[in-house]
């Protein structure tokens, strides 16, 4: 019967069994290390225990049936090979466990060197090594404190406690300095330190030192900080991570050995050369560690050049087996060069674009190829100004990077003083508790905004966002006293007119200028830089690469444009429409007066004129977006929010008219506006009269602006240019109230449009949910819908977008509940959901439907491949992520199942 007897799981794979396309079973380390092994470079031999096992484990607490001895076998065969046994006292075999997951995770998982070692075997490893007594006893205590720490949860500073009592007793601060009698001694104190943290004797067979380092590592999946890494690196749970079981090779044998970390071309920069470091005499936590400094790997020549020219032509044959950027660790043991490690290295930004351009014209990679190599978020990386911390500069507080950029200037604490001082050309920073509405000018004329409440989905976030501003939010350690034109943070005043830095990336806040570099990616896409005659790779790369993209991509890419200098700037990166045109916006300013006679009016004589006053403004906004854009198609929102935002809130109101009522004023306008702010007032205004509603309820108010859209639409084509309005009614949830509006607006339309030739589409905004279930209705009355996914995912989530991110979201995150913000990245099985049922249902109705998104979403790297898989025609986003989007477009156009672009 035991002869019958079969594995029913592989779990323990011989590198020489491996490749580096198995790296959801071996883990990125052991696939690597299997492929260089068949690849014939000097690897030490080893096994990998693979991720099955790992996650096995996890899940029943013990290890699967049929490991033990998967292990035993494979031990057996490795000391085969090397000549040696495991722990042998004569001849020890010893070997190092490393994790390795299918995704790099530097530092967040365990490794254990020099298993095997105990009381017997570490003469045996002083013989081994021509009677090095402190190498033996060196590596002991490195041992018994990896062990300790790892395995055993021995606090690591006792441990270093005790090597810094060796270092004061011998009169030294280098490790080096001390010999094999001070180490032996160390190796004493760590076994005392091990035993009263662990009740038990430092383990002494070998055997027993394997299975519970193999365990560790399996654990340390699951360590906090590994979970807070994956968290933060959208790494999924269920992963786990493999073991690799390694042969020991040592670089701190003498001068004739060392370690050391190679990288076959700069990855800070993409250069190609010769880049890394060197330690001799020395194992590669050394190098980690920083005990000692180390050289320039160029310098290996002089030291050791046979090994020297060895490395780099592995270091040549991996890239171009790669087709990439490989990130290499290596050890020479006594003139012999081992490969430990190889990976495809991480890089900065800039060296992708640099790198993926340079593997093209190598003819390793193709367009195609280098596209799915980069991506939107690296983009938007080079995009904006960052600061060159190259001095010691100490952040104050930190909130939430809301839109990113580095920006200094003279604190201020009103939108109007933000405005008088950069009119007289200084460089400020609006700070407040929060935004609204009313900041808008100073948004503008603000180089950042900083407010210690709201999150990355607030007003000041979405709007400085919009506008390409710098912005960072929910900075609660500041004390924002606007009155007093002041705020403290970290026990310090800053007054209105101090200088402050804020991080837009990072969210970090900093006292004092800080020096920023300009960005050239903006300059080429604003047109100043021409990628063909200028002496930078990155700029010509990114031209490159987003030449390709715009060629390959099926999703056409629109702005969030309220402005003709929006719309102007939006074209420059590249847009090719505007998605979303916000009328709301054309109502603030010297136009709030006019708005208050709309909503203060009393008969319809009051409302008439106030709409008349309001139409020819309009028109003027709406000429002058049309004529920056030229032909292409503009989407205008008609009013989305309550009235009452144009008014003063009911608290600073009724004050007001308190106090003037109090010295004997005239208020009589006061009170009527107080009396129409209490009538208006909502528990709950984003579900209350907005939208649509206003349309039908307040008369004559949709009419006036589809009015001063059509007529601004023949006043541009008539003069020479062209026009192509799209008219979006939003907030609807019933085809009815879209019909309503429709049958309105399109006897507007005819009576201007007349023989002009101009088209005007009528459409909805996709917001709530009951629209997107319902879609097929709507889209009878509607010739385009656009997703509208802010208020969709509010709607969807039944989330305050105003109060949750600071209220709970941290927490939410926290337990990996959300892997990132539903407002950041679209929800695809819920909210996501809704968009694919409207996009089907809607083209099932009217297969001619136009559908396109207009939230936030529309620029997140993401959300623009659901975007392309449920079939929409075209992403909107804000001016400066629209070459992100396009650059996301192109990458789901050429993205294949099983590509994988971490």
């Amino acid at each position: 019967m035991a002869a019958q007897e079969t594995v029913e799981h592989k779990y323990v794979y011989d590198f020489a069994e491996g490749n580096k396309d198995l790296k959801d079973l071996l883990g990125g380390k052991g696939a690597n290390l299997a492929e260089m092994t068949n690849l014939g470079l000097p690897v030490p031999p080893g096994f990998t225990i693979t991720t099955e096992a790992c996650k096995a484990y996890l899940t029943t607490g013990r290890e699967p049936d049929g490991l033990a001895a998967q292990i035993e076998a494979h031990l057996e065969s490795l000391e085969r090979e090397m000549g040696r046994k495991l722990g042998d006292p004569q001849d020890p075999l010893l070997v190092s466990v490393r994790s390795g997951a299918k995704f790099s995770m530097p530092g967040m998982m365990e490794t254990v060197l020099n298993v095997g070692l105990n009381d017997r075997s570490v003469v045996g490893l002083s013989a081994q090594a021509g009677g090095n007594d402190r190498f033996a006893w060196d590596s002991y205590r490195r041992l018994i404190q990896m062990f300790g720490k790892t395995v055993c949860e021995v606090p690591g500073e006792e441990f270093e406690h005790a090597l810094d009592d060796a270092k004061r007793a011998k009169g030294t601060q280098n490790d080096l300095d001390l010999d094999a009698d001070d180490l032996r001694g160390l190796v004493d104190a760590y076994k005392k330190i091990f035993a009263k943290h662990t009740g038990r004797e430092f383990p002494q067979e070998p055997r027993e030192q394997l299975d519970l380092a193999i365990r560790a590592v399996f654990e340390s999946w699951n360590a906090e900080r590994a979970v807070v890494y994956r968290r933060q690196e959208r790494i999924p749970a269920d992963l786990g991570t493999a073991v690799n079981v390694v042969a020991m090779v040592f670089g701190n044998l003498g001068a004739d050995s060392g370690t050391g970390v190679a990288f076959t071309r700069d990855p800070g920069s993409g250069a190609q050369g010769i880049y890394g470091d060197y330690l001799a005499n020395a194992q590669g936590e050394d190098v980690v560690a920083g005990i000692r400094n180390t050289v320039q790997l160029q310098e290996l020549e002089q030291i050791d050049k046979k090994s020297y020219d060895e490395l780099l032509d592995y270091m040549a044959r991996l890239e171009e087996h790669y087709k990439d950027l490989c990130d290499i660790e290596f050890t020479i043991e006594r003139g012999k060069l081992w490969m430990l490690q190889t990976r495809v290295g991480k890089r900065t930004a800039a060296a992708a674009f640099v790198i993926a351009g340079q593997l093209v014209d190598e003819g390793l990679i193709d367009l195609d190829e280098a596209l799915h190599r980069v991506n939107g978020a690296q983009l938007a990386q080079l995009m904006f100004p960052r600061f060159r911390l190259d001095h010691e500069f100490q952040p104050v507080a930190k909130g939430i990077g809301a839109s990113p950029g580095a920006a200094s200037g003279k604190v201020v604490f009103t939108s109007a003083r933000a405005v008088e001082l950069a009119a007289e050309g200084e460089s400020v920073i609006l700070v407040r508790r929060e935004t609204n509405p009313d900041d808008l000018n100073g948004m503008i004329a603000a180089k950042g905004i900083l407010t210690s409440r709201g999150g990355k989905t607030s007003h000041a976030a979405v709007v400085a966002r919009g506008m390409g501003k710098t912005c960072v939010s929910g900075a609660d350690e500041l004390d924002v006293n606007v009155p007093a034109k002041k705020f403290i943070v970290a026990g310090q005043t800053v007054n209105e007119g101090d200088v402050v830095s804020i991080d837009g990336t990072t969210g970090k806040v900093y006292l004092g200028e800080v020096p920023v570099m300009p960005s050239e990616v903006v300059q080429y896409f604003e047109g100043s830089l021409d990628p063909e005659h200028i002496d930078n790779p990155l700029v010509r790369a990114v031209h490159r690469i987003m030449t390709h993209a715009d060629a390959k991509r099926r999703l056409l890419v629109r702005t969030n444009a309220d402005t003709g200098a929006d719309a102007a700037r939006a074209r420059r990166f590249g847009a090719e429409g505007i998605g979303l045109c916000r009328t709301e916006h054309m109502f603030l300013g010297d136009r709030r007066e006019l708005v208050e006679r709309l909503i203060l009016a009393s008969t319809d004589e009051e409302r008439e004129a106030a709409l008349a006053a309001l139409l020819p403004l309009q028109r003027e906004d709406f000429i002058d977006i049309f004529r920056e854009m030229d032909g292409l198609p503009v989407t205008v929102r008609l009013i989305d929010p309550p009235l009452h935002e144009f008014l003063p809130p009911l608290e600073q109101l009724a004050v007001n008219v308190a106090v003037a009522q109090e010295r004997g004023e005239d208020v009589a306008k006061e009170e009527a506006l107080l009396a129409a702010v209490r009538r208006m007032h909502e528990e709950n205004p984003m579900l209350g009269l907005r939208g649509v509603r206003l349309g039908l309820v307040i008369p004559g108010l949709f009419a006036m602006q589809v009015r001063a859209i059509a007529e601004a639409a023949v006043e541009v084509t008539r003069s020479g240019g062209s026009a192509c309005p799209e008219i979006m009614v939003p907030l609807v949830g019933a085809v009815q109230e879209l019909e309503t509006v429709r049958a309105e607006a399109e006897k507007i339309i005819a009576e201007v449009v007349g023989d002009s030739g101009v088209e005007v589409l009528i459409g909805t905004m996709i917001e709530v949910p009951r629209a997107a279930l319902t879609a097929g209705q709507i889209a009878e009355a509607a010739q385009f819908f656009s997703f509208g996914t802010n208020d969709l995912t509010q709607m969807g989530w039944g989330f305050s977008r105003d109060d949750v991110e600071g209220a709970f979201f941290w927490r939410y995150l926290e337990l990996g509940i959300f892997g990132i913000s539903p407002f950041e990245s679209i929800d695809r099985e819920g909210v996501g959901r809704l968009v694919r049922i409207a996009a089907e249902e809607g083209r099932a109705a009217r297969p001619g439907l136009k559908l396109g998104v207009c939230g936030e979403h529309g620029g997140d790297p993401d959300s623009v491949h659901f975007f392309h898989e449920v079939g929409l025609d075209y992403v909107s986003c804000s001016p400066f992520r629209v070459p992100v989007a396009r650059l996301e477009a192109g990458r789901a156009a050429i993205t294949t199942t099983g590509s994988d672009s971490r």
